[in-house]
């Protein structure tokens, strides 16, 4: 017992280290687009990053050969060509904590998208969260007065529902294939979906990139720390954590990017967007509230069936 507390705690501290990585990487991507053009920094991002999923591959010895290659590409092409390359593209004109924020509405995109894609219609929880997104997104847009940087959201806002699209897509290829292993996936796709962010950075290179050390800095960063020691934190928390218990924590990293960027690069936020995030911070706890309620309801259901059962038993004793 006192084994399983202490390594739930650990799960729960490599969590909050993830989100400490992951909210403070937009701070550093934004930083990192002084010294290149979007889609060379998201090119050279996604290859890196699929490089150390390889390595560390190697080092766990999980095997190379590769299944479904179909889904593979259409895996990568949402979720590192549309959801990374939007959002580098995104962070060009927009706040950091900004962009962060509505990319991170991809659980509300994922809960609609299902509907009619798996069939899962919205309950309980899920239609006040709903509307408290919608109302976040709409304050934060704020289309009564919209600024230079309506592009920069409409574009963060599409790579959370590219992001969304791809968890739908992993969902049926993880129902299909329950023995693909969740490193060697991330890894193919985050190759595949590196082909066209590298045909895109060629097509619109126009300004040298500056090998400043800090944009060296930015790389390694998102390479090692972003990609292969972050996915590794990530299979340590599932390991040991409910999946509605680790997605709750991680709404925590726009939290920290917003933070991250009003101190480092001094954005403002304006009350309408402080009052979008907040309800779009409620509505991911919402969303997460109900992923572990679902949770606990598959763990009890199967002991509910076989109580009539034992109750019998002992009547006929």
């Amino acid at each position: 017992m006192l084994l399983k507390k202490n390594q739930s705690l650990m799960a729960f501290l490599a969590l909050m280290l993830l989100c400490l990585i992951w909210g403070y990487n937009w701070v550093v991507m934004k930083n990192a687009l002084h010294f290149a053009g979007p889609f060379d920094f998201a090119a050279l991002r996604t290859i890196l990053g699929a490089l150390c999923l390889f390595i560390v591959m190697l080092i766990l010895k999980k095997p190379f050969s590769i299944k479904e290659i179909p889904s593979l590409i259409a895996l990568g092409l949402l979720q590192t060509a549309g959801f990374t390359g939007l959002l580098v593209w995104a962070l060009v004109e927009g706040g950091a904590g900004k962009t962060a924020v509505l990319t991170y509405t991809m659980p509300f995109w994922t809960m609609l998208l299902a509907w009619p894609l798996l069939g899962e219609k919205l309950r309980g929880w899920q239609w006040p969260a709903a509307f408290f997104s919608l109302m976040g997104i709409l304050f934060i847009l704020d289309p009564l007065h919209l600024g230079t940087d309506v592009f920069s959201m409409i574009l963060a806002i599409v790579s959370g529902i590219s992001w969304a699209l791809a968890v739908i897509l992993a969902k049926k290829l993880q129902a299909r294939s329950p023995n693909l292993d969740l490193i060697s996936l991330t890894a193919w796709q985050m190759l595949f979906g590196s082909i066209p962010i590298v045909a895109l950075a060629f097509m619109t290179h126009t300004v040298s990139i500056e090998w400043d050390s800090y944009f060296i800095g930015a790389l390694i960063y998102n390479a090692v720390f972003g990609n292969a020691i972050a996915w590794l934190l990530w299979l340590y928390a599932l390991r040991h954590l409910s999946a509605g218990i680790a997605t709750m924590t991680t709404t925590v990293c726009p939290v920290i990017a917003v933070i991250a960027s009003s101190i480092e690069l001094h954005e403002v936020i304006k009350s309408f967007e402080l009052l979008g995030m907040s309800f779009i911070g409620v509505s991911l706890l919402m969303i997460s509230y109900d992923r572990i309620k679902k949770h606990k309801e598959e763990l009890v259901q199967p002991w509910l069936r076989k109580e009539p059962m034992i109750k019998s038993k002992y009547r006929k004793g």
